[in-house]
């Protein structure tokens, strides 16, 4: 199993194989990273081109992706395990449960939200990581080098019935929400999937994300 971006490990939880794609950070990421045992490559800015670098080194039977500002719940590799050992699961992908680390109403609103789309639209985010065998991230093309939406994009070529999302929450800093305003935040986050269905190219929502 490979680990790609970003996992907050202890010694014994540690995979096969864990790497850090950077894409040109100026602090101590590289630092923290080799300190827990993984990998950093460089790789170019935007998080479909890192995670796709990330993939094409790893040598694992199965990939694991997270993004640097989320952490896996207690549990996590209990339930991975189970997924994994189940053969039939190689030909699907597995996404956890949305969590905040924010204490406030909104967040958990904002967490009920999401496990609306995942239940009714089948549509996991990145930040919600993502689980699938090597044999199917290859077949389907796995992540394209997108400015914005990598993970939509991979997400509806898996197709929503090989979805599976498992009983463990991947908690994502709710940084972005508490800096821009919990509407604002998640109404431009529904806007930008709204263009993308449209076909709006993904260069032009990225610089409406920003």
């Amino acid at each position: 199993m490979g680990i790609l971006q970003s996992a907050p490990l202890s010694p014994c939880e540690a995979p096969a194989e864990l790497f850090v794609a950077d894409g040109g950070s100026r602090d101590d990421t590289s630092a923290i990273a080799a300190s827990a045992g993984a990998r950093v490559l460089a790789a170019p800015r935007g998080r479909g081109a890192q995670l796709a670098a990330g993939a094409a080194i790893a040598s694992g039977e199965w990939l694991l992706f997270l993004h640097a500002d989320t952490r896996l719940a207690d549990g996590w590799r209990p339930a991975v395990d189970a997924f994994m050992a189940e053969p039939r699961n190689h030909a699907r992908a597995a996404a956890f449960r949305f969590a905040l680390d924010d204490p406030s109403p909104a967040a958990r609103r904002l967490e009920r939200l999401v496990a609306w789309r995942c239940r009714a639209l089948g549509l996991p985010y990145g930040d919600q990581g993502l689980l699938i065998a090597r044999t199917l991230y290859d077949r389907v093309g796995g992540y394209r080098p997108l400015p914005i939406m990598e993970d939509v994009d991979l997400i509806r070529r898996i197709g929503r019935r090989n979805i599976a999302l498992l009983p463990v929450a991947a908690v994502t800093s709710a940084e972005r929400w508490r800096r821009d305003g919990w509407l604002a935040r998640s109404a431009r986050n529904l806007l930008c999937l709204a263009l993308y269905f449209l076909g709006v190219p993904p260069r032009a929502i990225a610089a409406i994300y920003r």
